[in-house]
């Protein structure tokens, strides 16, 4: 399941604090630091004007992951991204969190559209993204990450 991310939530994640009710994964890391760090910044500029842009991927009350709009929704589309522990792949979380995201979309009034990227490699991510009725729609280079798929499923 997903469950909204707080402000109070991402600080409690960066001191190695899970959310009441939750606990974190014990033998890998759900993100490092800097990128629970950057999640949250970008979760306060996106929340601001939208919310929720944050959750947890939550099985059997272990925090497996996170989800997140990892852009200001424009022309009604969210753009987001998720990541999960390694130790935690390959067991459908994802596949099901994205589900629940899409879900969540359709009843935004303000969301009409939800874009993904994935690598070119990451088989498992753009399988995520098929199950759960995205479109392949282009390529692009990505500074960060290099040549990645473009996605994108219509929630209206």
């Amino acid at each position: 399941m997903i469950i909204e991310l707080t402000a109070y939530d991402f600080a409690g994640l960066l001191n190695g604090a899970a959310p009441a009710d939750t606990r974190l994964v014990s033998d890998s890391a759900i993100a490092p630091p800097e990128v629970l760090e950057m999640l949250a910044r970008i979760a306060a500029e996106i929340g601001a004007d939208f919310t929720p842009s944050a959750w947890m991927i939550v099985e059997d009350g272990e925090i497996v992951g996170l989800c997140s709009i990892i852009s200001a929704p424009e022309r009604g589309e969210i753009h987001v991204g998720y990541g999960i522990a390694p130790s935690r792949e390959r067991r459908g979380y994802v596949t099901r969190a994205i589900g629940e995201l899409l879900e969540w979309a359709r009843k935004h009034p303000r969301v009409t559209h939800v874009s993904a990227d994935t690598g070119v490699e990451n088989i498992a991510s753009q399988r995520v993204l098929e199950r759960n009725g995205f479109i392949r729609i282009g390529e692009r280079i990505d500074p960060e990450d290099g040549r990645v798929i473009c996605w994108q499923a219509s929630v209206d």
